[in-house]
């Protein structure tokens, strides 16, 4: 199981060598409105405890299980990234270089290919639900954010999301958590 380790590390030391640049460059308030930082930061805090197992001698099921859900959050942030932002945005080198190689690309696959291989949890259809809890979580905060915050405390649709009008949000918001559904179902298939 050294590849799980090695694995684990290298997600762990990319997310935080590349979150610490972006927070030298933007500061820490800036980048925690990002589901790519929170997502990249849920799977890196979920795969140091696989790693530090794994040395240990034997990973708890409920450490992959948290593995499971940081690894769908990141996965999502991977195929929003590749199949809805780069075509709006059509920005490739913001999008794919730099840290964000690491955010958008790399370390997502490495989450992947770890949970896949080597770091899978035991148990039923409950992780796929608790795979999809991140997406819930923050496009609920988001849309707060970005529809109801007070107007001095509002943040613009950076992921453009809410499509403009008062009701795209939903649209956006259901199709966002069905793929994290499907996302997080389709780690669980053996």
């Amino acid at each position: 199981m050294i590849a799980s380790i090695i694995f684990n590390l290298l997600i762990v030391l990319c997310t935080a060598v590349t979150v610490w640049i972006d927070i030298k460059k933007a500061g820490v308030a800036y980048l925690l409105r990002f589901f790519t930082v929170l997502s990249n930061l849920l799977c890196a805090l979920t795969a140091l405890p696989v790693a530090l197992f794994r040395l240990a001698g034997g990973v708890p099921n409920g450490v992959l299980i948290l593995k499971h859900v940081g690894t769908a959050a990141v996965t999502v942030t991977l195929l929003v990234t590749v199949f809805y932002l780069w075509p709006i945005l059509k920005d490739f080198k913001g999008l794919f270089t730099g840290t964000n190689l690491f955010l958008h690309v790399l370390c997502p696959l490495f989450a992947i290919l770890s949970l896949l291989a080597w770091d899978r949890p035991a148990g039923g259809f409950g992780i796929v639900l608790l795979g999809i809890l991140p997406v819930l979580l923050y496009g609920c905060y988001y849309m707060y954010r970005v529809l109801l915050a007070p107007e001095g405390k509002r943040w613009d649709d950076f992921y453009h999301f809410a499509g403009g009008g008062k009701y795209g949000w939903l649209i956006s918001f259901g199709a966002v958590a069905f793929l994290a559904f499907l996302i997080s179902l389709l780690l669980r298939l053996r």
